[in-house]
């Protein structure tokens, strides 16, 4: 499918004006860094942990905020996910001991400012091994006539009918499990006389140490730059080692002006953003081999004329597979970025971002280090002609 046909866009003629937006977006990028200290890592890399929190209503920011201050010392993060019902509780502390003790005080504390049990359990927030030892007994007494293993089985079968949607792990009302599989009406009344409601479920629950987080941080970046590495080996050998640099220092940009986008917006890195932006690398780099490859095919068939007429016209013989590639990749990212949640949106950021930086580097920063180095090699060769004369 070819939507552009003989198309004769003067690309490189505006070659400086994307050049400039480059180094104004990567200036940008640096300046954020260095008066924020640096980029902002989530607790993959530096070490924390992060309790995911889902609510019955709209969550209590200041109020959470203020309660896990006064139990836990440092800084507190406490950000809401839109439309959802839910924030995510993170604290930087550094020793193992201190982030388990982080992980249980949050637990504790919680329950305490949100949750009026009267002595009862937790239904929310209970695993199917406690919620079987509270039922044993008060089953007895019921007169229900059930083995330790059918007891078992419904606790699991009570706890995996909770956390399925559009329940999603939070009860509102004890009668909701009438519809939970194996519940008659005299195990339901056992369960409201043993079971309460709290009005918050914790979701996900993420400890990483220190010494760990440190570790991922230079895998992530070794990572990276081996991607580079491979990949200018490969396009030297494959073409020539000018193509192999000039791709290198495209992809290259590429990261960087992503990276400082992370800044700007004051996004974290995790390792779901690093996963996207070795895609990225990929990404980015089979973009700019597709454009290369049409340039030495254009150079083999005898085109003649100044090199920069060359390589302008395999960018237009190659326009529409790069919209039709760059264009559809492009709204399944935007999709991911609006549907994908909070989990996703470090990676889908990544990928939009990059999609854009990437494809227009393609075309205006490593053709243009080809034309600069042809003209460079070209000066060179004439000069040296006449002094070998």
């Amino acid at each position: 499918m070819e939507l552009f046909r003989k198309t004769k866009i003067d690309f490189l003629g505006k070659k400086w004006i994307f050049i400039g937006l480059s180094l104004v977006l990567t200036a940008a990028g640096f300046v954020s860094w260095i008066a924020k200290g640096g980029l902002k890592y989530g607790i993959d890399f530096t070490g924390g942990a992060n309790i995911t929190v889902k609510f019955a209503g709209p969550p209590p920011v200041d109020k959470i905020r203020s309660v896990i201050s006064a139990k836990i010392p440092g800084e507190i993060s406490v950000q809401e996910i839109s439309g959802q019902n839910e924030v995510v509780i993170g604290t930087g502390l550094k020793t193992d001991e201190e982030l388990q003790n982080a992980r249980r005080i949050m637990g504790e504390t919680l329950t305490a400012n949100f949750a009026d049990l009267s002595g009862k359990l937790d239904f929310n927030n209970t695993s199917a091994q406690s919620l079987f030892e509270r039922l044993r007994d008060p089953f007895a007494a019921a007169a229900i006539s059930m083995s330790d293993q059918e007891i078992g089985e419904l606790a699991k079968a009570l706890t995996a009918f909770r956390d399925t949607p559009p329940r999603s792990g939070l009860l509102t009302n004890l009668d909701e499990l009438s519809a939970a599989p194996g519940v008659t009406p005299a195990i339901l009344r056992v369960l409201k006389n043993e079971c309460s409601l709290a009005k918050y479920a914790i979701r996900g629950a993420e400890v990483v140490g220190p010494k760990i987080g440190g570790e991922l941080r230079t895998k992530a970046i070794l990572a990276t730059l081996y991607a580079l590495g491979g990949m200018l080996v490969y396009i030297a050998f494959r073409f020539e080692w000018i193509y192999g640099l000039a791709a290198v220092v495209a992809t290259f940009h590429d990261v960087l002006i992503t990276l400082g986008l992370f800044s700007l917006f004051g996004k974290e890195i995790s390792l779901n953003v690093v996963a996207a932006l070795l895609t990225l690398v990929g990404y980015s780099m089979n973009d700019t081999i597709v454009v290369f490859d049409r340039i030495r095919e254009t150079v083999k068939l005898g085109r003649r004329g100044e090199f920069e007429a060359v390589v302008n016209e395999s960018v237009n013989r190659t326009l529409s597979r790069t919209v039709l590639t760059s264009g559809l990749t492009f709204i399944s990212a935007i999709a991911l970025l609006i549907f994908g949640g909070q989990v996703l949106h470090g990676f889908s950021f990544a990928l939009v971002c990059g999609i854009v930086v990437g494809t227009y580097s393609s075309i205006f920063v490593a053709s243009p280090i080809l034309i600069f180095w042809r003209n460079f090699a070209e000066k060179r060769r004439k000069k040296a002609t006449p002094a070998a004369a």
